[in-house]
């Protein structure tokens, strides 16, 4: 899935963390705590934008990436 994605932005409570795929590739354990919830599934929501990839809800990331 991330292998078209240049841009992660990932909602971990109140923060937003965002990873520029292109600089730098975290290790997988790093990508799975981001991207993977309790439940062992994709986290919701989940919205691809071009080469963005937006992981949880944040009202202003949302605003930036599809602005």
């Amino acid at each position: 899935m991330l292998a078209a994605v240049q841009h992660l932005y990932a909602t971990k409570g109140r923060s937003v963390v965002h990873l520029d795929l292109t600089r730098e590739r975290p290790d997988r354990d790093t990508l799975r705590g981001l991207l993977i919830g309790p439940s062992g599934r994709l986290r919701a929501p989940t919205v691809r934008v071009g080469r963005t990839l937006v992981v949880g809800f944040d009202e202003r990331t949302y605003a930036e990436v599809l602005g």
